[in-house]
């Protein structure tokens, strides 16, 4: 597994579509994911310390894990099938160890909030993880992803290619 952070949420002023942006701590490679507009705002409401009157969905969602005892370990990105990617959350709870399905988008706003690891399976990152070249240009980060593969990504990197990615590299607060 591969550790990542969010280093951010995209809109493609093309299509309005939200895309969050995870980028492995060790290396050069990102993983986009598509998101719907909501899971986006969760995300960037947390992680611009912006709070909310009133707990929205993912704060409720990690003050009952915490209330019944529960801790969230960790996020983990299994799988990506048919352009469909695959998550867990990990949760510790009474001693043992529970792993429960989740969207990306859910288990990515849960984690910010919980200050939780999120880890992408190797796998994933081959199939669909991304280099950003000199120019901002997303290229495949396999070094020989399958034609079936690489035909079905054409599109996501068409996407990914799209947006506004200038900033990627600056610091936060700039």
């Amino acid at each position: 597994m591969i550790e990542t952070v969010v280093e951010s949420i995209r809109v493609s002023l093309v299509s309005n579509h939200r895309v969050v942006i995870l980028k492995e701590i060790e290396g050069p490679r990102h993983l986009p994911i598509w998101i719907g507009q909501f899971e986006a705002e969760a995300i960037a409401v947390e992680l611009q310390g912006m709070g909310s009157p009133r707990p929205l969905t993912h704060d409720l969602l990690k003050s009952v894990i915490q209330e019944m005892g529960g801790r969230i370990n960790r996020i983990l990105v299994t799988d990506l099938n048919r352009d469909v990617f695959y998550a867990r959350i990990v949760l510790e709870l009474d001693g043992r160890t529970l792993e429960i399905d989740s969207r990306p988008s859910d288990a990515i706003a849960l984690a910010v909030r919980a200050k939780a690891p999120i880890l992408v399976d190797e796998e994933v990152m081959a199939k669909a993880g991304v280099v950003f070249g000199e120019e901002g240009e997303a290229e495949a980060a396999s070094s020989e992803p399958s034609a079936e593969s690489d035909e079905r990504l054409a599109v996501f990197r068409d996407f990914v290619n799209s947006l506004d990615l200038d900033d990627l590299d600056k610091p936060k607060d700039e």
